[in-house]
């Protein structure tokens, strides 16, 4: 099946609640992984399908305990845990203090999410030179950054998506196609078109997928906050559209990905 990498280039533009918001309206069964060294968000915004807290140590670390036994073909299923939201989520590191024990796993991961049952897609967190998360960042069939439409979120997501290119190959000829989500306001109905041309003029080779709704509201939804029904949420309807664009058949391969 397929992994779709979400990241950022810098700061915290929402990336896993773009990550959430995606999953929950996927048109398909999906895992939602959390592989953010920084510490992840899954494990706090997910309750059990029975109201409880998740199992902190179910999840990426005992995923790595698999791999780093010589379990070569480490079934993912066996890490992933239920959620009341209605999908199943990898639960991550809950501190950076806890990376050290995954040593040489992470480079194992990309196959082990290449030949789950479904669909993964995968919060690296923040995409930065050295980051424990780049060889699933790297081995993902598609690759999206989610930016706020800042000057300085446009300029750092510019520098990385160029470096990304010269070092990895992602986003260049043959490589790793990729997206970009913009997270903004409703009303903000020029960012995406003016990033795209941006793109374009600099030759970068990168679609810009679309905007995702930056509803505070809504995203209380997905981390259990709130009652209510994502989808009927001008951030569920935005992050809908953007599932179905992502989960169509040409989306690994095609170069002009979301257009």
């Amino acid at each position: 099946m397929t992994v779709i990498a979400c990241a950022s280039a810098k700061g915290s533009p929402g990336v896993s609640t773009t990550a959430a918001a995606l999953a929950l309206c996927w048109p398909a069964p999906v895992v939602l992984a959390d592989v953010d060294p920084a510490g992840g968000d899954v494990l706090w915004r997910n309750r059990t399908t029975a109201g409880g807290p998740l199992d902190p140590d179910r999840g990426l670390l005992s995923l790595g305990a698999a791999v780093r036994r010589g379990a070569a073909q480490a079934d993912l299923t066996e890490h992933l845990q239920p959620t009341a939201l209605g999908i199943d989520v990898l639960v991550g590191v809950s501190s950076p203090d806890q990376l050290a024990g995954l040593g040489a796993a992470w480079g194992q991961l990309p196959a082990v999410f290449a030949q789950h049952r479904t669909d993964v897609i995968v919060d690296c967190g923040r995409i930065v030179p050295g980051s424990s998360a780049l060889p699933v960042f790297a081995g993902a069939d598609v690759v999206v950054m989610v930016v706020v439409p800042a000057v300085s979120g446009t300029a750092h997501l510019r520098e990385r998506l160029r470096s990304m290119r010269s070092s990895m190959g992602i986003g260049g000829p043959g490589g790793t196609p990729v997206g970009v989500i913009v997270r903004s306001p409703f009303k903000d109905t020029r960012s995406a078109t003016d990033l795209q041309q941006l793109f374009d003029a600099e030759r970068l080779g990168v679609a810009v997928l679309g905007t995702v709704t930056d509803e505070p509201k809504a995203a209380r939804i997905l981390s259990g906050e709130r009652v209510g029904q994502l989808r009927k949420t001008m951030l569920g309807r935005s992050a809908a559209e953007l599932a179905q664009r992502l989960a169509s058949p040409q989306r690994a391969t095609d170069r002009s990905i979301g257009r």
